[in-house]
């Protein structure tokens, strides 16, 4: 990894798109190359100050409670899930929807990304009729990194490679044993390896652009 005392903005526009480079302790970056470092996606790893900053967008490993939520489509597998959680001694925050009426994923997704977010809940789980929709909505919160997963072997992935934080899932695409399946998984797999961590603060940066 290249290091810097100094980054101007000649140093900025040779730099690869996507690179991550090493800032001395008391270092400096110019405004412009600032702009330009932005614009290219570079990350700047500064001495002393990034592991710490890295971790914390780690999401929990040891999660103690879940924010749970659903649009009219989820209701069953909802509550099913509900249980699942309960049985493990997680605490559980239950938002609906109590009622068939028809309701909006994107209004069920926000309100469970928000707790996860303010730091309210550990870990979100968000269910519609096929989990994409409300991965979609989850992920506009800022500090949400929500994954729709089908199977166990993309909720592993999810969590050890991208950190999710909020987990979708679609009620007419998988059974209620495949749904404790993928759930058991994501809350069992932990974000441990330098590389997949160093790379959340990539994702982060993004919703500054």
């Amino acid at each position: 990894m290249k290091r810097f005392e100094i980054i101007t903005e000649s140093d900025a526009r040779v730099l690869e798109r996507g690179e991550t480079v090493t800032l001395a302790k008391g270092g400096h970056i110019t405004p412009l190359a600032a702009d330009t470092l932005k614009e290219r996606r570079v990350t700047v790893v500064r001495e002393g100050q990034a592991p710490e900053a890295a971790a914390a967008l780690v999401p929990k490993a040891d999660i103690r409670s879940v924010a749970v939520a659903s649009d009219h489509t989820g209701i069953a597998l909802r509550q099913f899930l509900i249980g699942v959680l309960r049985g493990r001694g997680l605490a559980v925050n239950d938002l609906g929807t109590h009622t068939t009426e028809t309701v909006d994923y994107p209004d069920v997704a926000a309100g469970v990304a928000d707790l996860v977010a303010r730091g309210e809940a550990d870990a979100g789980i968000v269910i519609d009729g096929a989990g994409i929709g409300s991965a979609i909505a989850a992920n506009k919160v800022k500090g949400v990194r929500a994954v729709m997963a089908i199977n166990e072997t993309i909720a592993r992935f999810s969590r050890e490679h991208n950190g999710a934080n909020v987990l979708t899932l679609g009620a007419t695409l998988i059974s209620v044993d495949e749904a404790r399946a993928i759930v058991t998984m994501w809350l069992a797999t932990p974000m441990r390896e330098p590389r997949y961590i160093r790379r959340l603060a990539k994702i982060r940066d993004l919703e500054q652009m």
